[in-house]
């Protein structure tokens, strides 16, 4: 008479899955490329082709308000000769002394929206995506500003003030494209924390993005009072938002908080300032002069008379109330998920 206990496990040792039969272990090597590869299969190189293609297209972008006019330069006081603003030459940049802060936006928007997308994108190599977009807006940065600043010294008139104007300008001019390009790269990195502190860098020069794309194409008589209003609150709504996504915790976090609210009340007085003081022609050039008169200006509008004050707490407020809605809502969740998973085990 046979066992019964061995006639259950005979059957179940011979009809298991034999050891060696190692498709049923782990997935062949065809279904495990695309998990060791990045999306959709792509090559580095591939990727790399595209990131700098997106910086391209992104600088271009920033650059389109301007460019849509027409891209005559604007008239100079140091001009060689007597010309129409017709008559004046095409140049990629808007080179003049009144029009300062729009070339720092149309410089470090289109950087910040390459960024921007990289983070949207979230390619498979973080590096290299990166370093190809920001030499795709280097390279549109650069080119507009060699083509431009060469039609600049083709028509001045020459002289000591003609080459201290120039170097001025392209000064500031390599010092926007440097802070676009630090703007890529906070935008674009994997930190909540750094992505929210390039947001707070970038909402002021946004604004004035905005601005001055309205100003360009309907003129600035143009453009309704209301959206004015909108341009003077929309950094601190941009900063606010930020502040949300960022969070409260970690408690490193709340140095961001910091300096998102600085970013916002300074930026705009250093903006005013340098408008003043570039637009002032009778202490341009007086190097001293300029510096009493930008701090006197500089002090005035970060003072309670700059109008600093609300900005900053429209901007906490939003930060504080969308983070407490974001924190209650990811505990509803956590507390959802565990009460799913004691039914689980239960049933």
């Amino acid at each position: 008479m046979e066992d019964p206990a061995q006639d259950k496990t005979g059957p179940r040792q011979d009809t298991g899955t034999p050891v060696t039969n190692q498709t049923s272990r782990r997935p062949s090597r065809t279904a495990r490329t695309p998990a060791a590869g990045t999306a959709a299969g792509r090559t580095a190189a591939a990727e790399a082709g595209i990131a700098v293609l997106l910086g391209i297209a992104a600088a271009l972008v920033g650059l389109a308000p301007w460019l849509v006019t027409g891209a005559r330069l604007p008239l100079q006081n140091l001009w060689a000769n007597d010309v129409l603003p017709p008559d004046m030459p095409v140049t990629f940049l808007p080179l003049s002394q009144y029009r300062g802060t729009t070339i720092v936006a149309l410089l470090t928007v289109g950087a910040a929206a390459a960024g921007l997308a990289l983070r949207v994108w979230k390619p498979g190599r973080r590096g290299p995506t990166t370093a190809g977009a920001l030499c795709g807006v280097l390279l549109v940065h650069v080119g507009a500003t060699a083509q431009s600043f060469n039609a600049l010294n083709d028509g001045l008139a020459p002289g000591s003030s003609s080459a201290l104007y120039f170097a001025g300008l392209l000064g500031g001019t390599m010092a926007a494209i440097a802070a676009g390009a630090l703007a890529l790269l906070m935008l674009a990195a994997r930190s909540r924390a750094v992505a929210a502190l390039g947001v707070g860098f970038m909402a002021v020069p946004f604004a004035s993005w905005l601005a001055a794309a309205a100003t360009f194409t309907a003129g600035a008589d143009a453009v309704p009072a209301s959206i004015s209003l909108a341009w003077r609150w929309l950094p601190a709504v941009l900063v606010g938002v930020a502040l949300a996504w960022c969070g409260f915790r970690p408690f490193v976090r709340l140095l961001v908080w910091a300096a998102d609210v600085a970013l916002l009340w300074l930026v705009p007085a250093l903006f005013t300032s340098v408008n003043y003081v570039l637009g002032t022609r009778v202490y341009l050039g007086d190097f001293q002069e300029m510096a009493v008169l930008s701090r006197q200006i500089l002090a005035a509008t970060l003072g309670p008379a700059g109008g600093a004050g609300p900005s900053v707490l429209v901007a906490l407020g939003i930060g504080m109330a969308g983070a407490l809605l974001v924190s209650v809502r990811r505990r509803k969740n956590i507390l959802q998920a565990n009460i799913e998973d004691d039914g689980g085990r239960t049933a």
